[in-house]
């Protein structure tokens, strides 16, 4: 019978303060997680200060309702794995410190995990039968990548945003038309009411670099639209705009995804990150993988969004290939994925 390694999972890269117990990479036990949302909607974003400082608030309980939920004490984890980046520094600081003092403190070894490499990973908790390779694209606030997972714990960029990434172009659009914050989930309700047809928006792609993503034009063609709505007096259907909007973002999205796909003749495609949670994008690459002969993967829109069991099922292949991080661990905010 296999060993049952329990983690204990913290992240704290952005905004939700997260902890988790998951067994074996696969398994969920708890996954709790305290969301800041209503607290920086007033703000139209996320203020880091605030964040940090709702961090360590919170994150103690969070810890203590994890543990609970999944009904064992710190003494029956194996191992306790935490985000130190990409995010914020001062949100992560109080991660990693809490990290940091716990594994201290009961003697356990502590795992540094990349926040993307989590994201990625939140496809080993929906899909029991999934093991690299496989391609999968990348999209939240502040990332758009296509990653080819190699195996467990190794990964190749294979294409990046070259500016805005798709989840930052939907809050910036999202404001745009008065949507307000956050604006991923909101543009996807009000775009169902509306035509994705009915206004055009540009696609980019980039002559060197066919694969990679740009979506700060579509986001400047956006504004450009409104601007010329208003001084010429026409109404604005918020719902047209948003569909629109959205449809070339997904094709965009989509294309490159398959286009990879193709290239790199990979026969399972997955996604992560916020935007994975979007209808549309789901929909579309679905399809595609349909027409393509691909297997797909999404994970369920709690596995999209910043959570622990995330880092837990990350951290326990790092965990598994002997990777320990010292109580020298430090936030890297910028921190490069492949980098450890």
């Amino acid at each position: 019978m296999e060993q049952e390694i329990k983690i204990l999972a913290i992240e704290t890269s952005c905004d939700e303060t997260a902890a988790a117990v998951v067994v074996n990479g696969r398994k969920i036990l708890s996954n709790s997680i305290y969301s800041q949302i209503q607290l920086h909607q007033e703000y139209g974003g996320v203020v880091p200060e605030i964040a940090s400082r709702k961090h360590i608030e919170k994150i103690n309980q969070v810890i203590d309702d994890a543990l609970a939920q999944a009904g064992i004490t710190l003494r029956d984890v194996d191992a306790i794995a935490v985000t130190y980046g990409p995010g914020l520094v001062g949100a992560l600081l109080v991660g990693v410190a809490t990290a940091k003092a716990m594994a201290y403190a009961a003697n356990k070894p502590l795992v540094g995990v990349h926040h993307i490499e989590g994201h990625i990973s939140a496809n080993y908790l929906e899909y029991p039968d999934l093991e690299p390779p496989f391609l999968c694209l990348v999209a939240s606030g502040g990332h758009s990548h296509l990653v080819l997972v190699r195996d467990y714990g190794e990964y190749e960029v294979v294409a990046r945003t070259r500016d805005d990434a798709a989840g930052e172009a939907f809050d910036k659009v999202a404001r745009a038309i008065g949507l307000g914050y956050p604006g991923g989930p909101k543009i996807d309700r009000l775009a169902r009411e509306g035509d994705p047809d009915a206004i055009f928006f540009p696609r980019a792609r980039i002559e060197e670099a066919p694969l990679d993503f740009s979506f700060s034009g579509i986001k400047s063609a956006v504004l450009n639209y409104l601007n010329s709505c208003a001084q010429k007096g026409e109404p604005v259907n918020r719902a047209d705009v948003a569909a629109s909007f959205q449809k070339a973002v997904v094709d965009v999205l989509t294309e490159h995804t398959m286009e990879a796909a193709s290239e790199l003749r990979m026969k399972q495609v997955a996604l992560a990150g916020g935007v994975a949670s979007n209808s549309a994008l789901r929909s579309a690459m679905r399809e595609a993988c349909r027409a393509q002969g691909c297997s797909f993967y999404y994970p369920s829109p709690v596995l999209c969004t910043d959570n622990a069991a995330m880092i837990g099922a990350a951290g326990y292949y790092e965990y598994q290939k002997g990777v320990r991080s010292g109580l020298d661990l430090n936030a890297v905010p910028n921190l490069k994925l492949g980098e450890k």
